[in-house]
C-alpha cells in the first residue's frame, strides 16, 4: 500500500514540476575594460550600467568587469570573437575601420557631453547605422568625452607657441588638429599618457579635463590651454557582442533595448560631464596647476583652421557613401536645439 501512495505521490510531483513555468536562467555577462581602475568609465559609469542591467532585467542578467583581456584597440575584435560580451571602445583607435564616427570628433562641438550623445546617438540611428561598421556587434550607445584641450608642461597662453611642440595625440581628428596647430605628434596608448610626461618624452598632451584626474596629468602637465567652442572630442561607444545578446530572453532583450540605445547614449554622456567637472576641481585644488582660456583673436584664427578639418571629414565620409553634408548639418542641429534646452 505504501508503495503505491510513494508512487502516486511521485507522479503528481513530477506533473507538477513539468508544469510549473521555467524560470529564466540567470546570466552573468563579461564586460572587457582598459583604463585603469580608478578612472571613471570603471569606478563609476560600469558599475552604474551594471546596476540599471540588473533593475531592468529584475536580477536575472548581470555583468562583471575584467581588466587587461586585450589591448585597447583590439577591444572590439575581442567582442565579436565572443572573448568578452561587452566593452567600450575608442573608434580611432583602428584607423579606418569605424571612419563615420569620425564625425563626432569635430570642432565646434563645444559644451554638455549628454546633449552631444544624445545628438550622436540619433545621427548614428539616422545616418550610420546603415553603414554596417560595427559587424558582429550590437552597439548600445554612442558618445564621446569632453572637448580635448591642451595640458603642457610649459605655459601656452596663445594659439600660436603650440607650433613645434611634441604633442601626445589621439587618432583620428584629434591628428588632425594636431596637425593644424603645427604640433609634432607623438603616439603613445592613453594609459601610458603619464610615463611619457613624466620622462619628458613629450611636451604635452591633448586631452579631456578629465584626464587631470584620470590620468593624473595634474602631476606631469599643470598648465591647460582651451578653446571655448572645443578643439575636438574622441568618439566611443559601447558595444556588446550580438550572439551573447541574441542568447538572452525575449523577456531580458525586450527589457534591455528600453535601456540601450538614446538612454544609454545620453547616461554615458552625463558620466564624461562629471568626468571633466572633476578633472576640473583637481585642477583647481592641485594649487600650481593653471587654465587658460584662447582669446578671442585665438579663436577667430582656430574657426578657419577648424572649417578646413569639417570640410575634410565631410568628404571623406561622404565618399563611404553616406550623405556627409545632411548627416552633419542633422547632428548640428539636433546639438543645438538640446543645448538650447528646446
Amino acid at each position: 500500500m505504501y508503495a503505491r501512495f510513494f508512487k502516486t505521490v511521485a507522479a503528481i510531483s513530477i506533473t507538477t514540476l513539468i508544469s510549473l513555468p521555467a524560470k529564466a536562467q540567470d546570466v552573468t555577462l563579461t564586460i572587457s575594460t582598459w583604463a585603469p581602475p580608478t578612472h571613471g568609465v570603471n569606478s563609476q559609469m560600469f558599475p552604474d550600467f551594471i546596476r540599471r542591467i540588473e533593475e531592468a532585467t529584475d536580477g536575472r542578467v548581470t555583468a562583471e568587469m575584467k581588466y587587461n583581456l586585450a589591448p585597447p584597440a583590439a577591444q572590439a575584435d575581442i567582442i565579436a570573437d565572443g572573448i568578452a560580451d561587452i566593452t567600450w571602445i575608442t573608434h580611432n583607435y583602428t584607423p579606418g575601420r569605424f571612419p563615420s564616427a569620425s564625425m563626432a570628433e569635430l570642432p565646434g562641438f563645444g559644451g554638455s557631453s549628454a546633449d552631444f550623445a544624445v545628438a550622436y546617438w540619433r545621427t548614428f540611428d539616422k545616418f550610420f547605422r546603415q553603414a554596417n561598421e560595427h559587424r558582429g556587434l550590437k552597439v548600445l550607445a554612442v558618445y564621446a568625452h569632453g572637448s580635448g584641450l591642451l595640458h603642457s608642461a610649459t605655459k601656452v597662453e596663445r594659439l600660436d607657441q603650440i607650433a613645434g611642440m611634441k604633442l601626445r595625440i589621439g587618432g583620428g581628428v584629434a591628428g588632425m588638429v594636431g596637425d593644424a596647430l603645427g604640433a609634432s605628434a607623438i603616439n603613445v596608448p592613453a594609459p601610458r599618457v603619464y610615463e611619457t610626461l613624466a620622462s619628458h618624452a613629450a611636451d604635452g598632451v591633448m586631452m579631456p579635463m578629465e584626464s587631470k584626474l584620470g590620468f593624473r596629468l595634474t602631476e606631469v602637465a599643470p598648465h591647460s590651454f582651451d578653446m571655448p567652442s572645443g578643439f575636438y572630442r574622441t568618439s566611443m561607444a559601447t558595444v556588446m557582442n550580438q550572439d551573447a545578446f541574441d542568447r538572452l530572453s525575449e523577456q531580458d532583450q525586450a527589457a534591455l533595448n528600453k535601456l540601450f540605445g538614446e538612454e544609454l547614449s545620453r547616461i554615458s554622456g552625463a558620466f564624461w560631464d562629471d568626468f571633466d567637472a572633476a578633472g576640473l576641481a583637481a585642477l583647481r585644488n592641485a594649487g600650481d596647476n593653471t587654465l587658460t582660456m584662447a582669446s578671442e583673436a585665438d579663436q577667430a584664427v582656430w574657426h578657419k583652421k577648424a572649417e578646413k578639418i569639417i570640410n575634410q571629414v565631410i568628404s571623406d565620409i561622404s565618399d563611404t557613401g553616406i550623405d556627409g553634408r545632411a548627416a552633419y548639418d542633422y547632428f548640428r542641429d539636433e546639438f543645438e536645439t538640446l543645448k538650447a534646452g528646446q
